[in-house]
């Protein structure tokens, strides 16, 4: 007698448990459903150069990375290029000075006009979507990072969509 109460008590118990897990695997599944998550991706700047700065010294870094970001020994950065002058006067711990000098109009060694576009981004502006379509449209990056100077020249990151609210969210890895 004690057994079949047993049964009886243990079994609304389970039949309760089974419920729950259903009712909540539905609720959840509806809510997963509009949200999609692609597969990791890598996106990369072709045909930049890999060199080394002849020392340590930050103005050093900085003209050898500048050296790749424009890929072109005229504009930058050796003798007679055009912004040899300004990646000298420029403060080599300043990004926001680097793009400061750099933006604007300069003279090839043969007189012909360039334009260049510099943007510094404070950290608080900088973000995965910005930074993806830079790297998307072939446009290398400068960054510091503790302390470092280095060229941003690809990306991998994971891309997520929410169908209900037609948002995405991409996060950089």
């Amino acid at each position: 007698m004690t057994s079949a109460k047993t049964r009886l008590a243990v079994r609304p118990v389970f039949l309760l448990t089974a419920m729950y897990v259903v009712v909540s695997c539905l609720t959840l599944c509806s809510f997963a459903a509009s949200q999609v998550a692609y597969p990791e991706q890598e996106i990369r700047i072709h045909d930049l150069p890999s060199l080394t700065a002849r020392s340590t010294h930050a103005s050093d870094v900085l003209a050898k990375s500048l050296e790749i970001v424009f890929n072109d020994g005229q504009i930058c950065c050796g003798y007679n290029s055009a912004l040899e002058e300004v990646v000298q006067s420029s403060d080599p711990k300043s990004l926001e000075d680097i793009a400061n000098n750099l933006e604007g109009r300069h003279l090839l060694s043969d007189g012909r006009p360039i334009r260049v576009t510099a943007e510094f981004l404070p950290p608080n502006a900088v973000s995965s979507g910005r930074l993806i379509g830079m790297i998307l449209s072939q446009h290398p990056a400068l960054m510091e990072w503790n302390s470092h100077l280095y060229v941003v020249c690809g990306v991998t990151y994971v891309e997520s969509v929410d169908y209900s609210t037609g948002s995405d969210m991409k996060a950089i890895h």
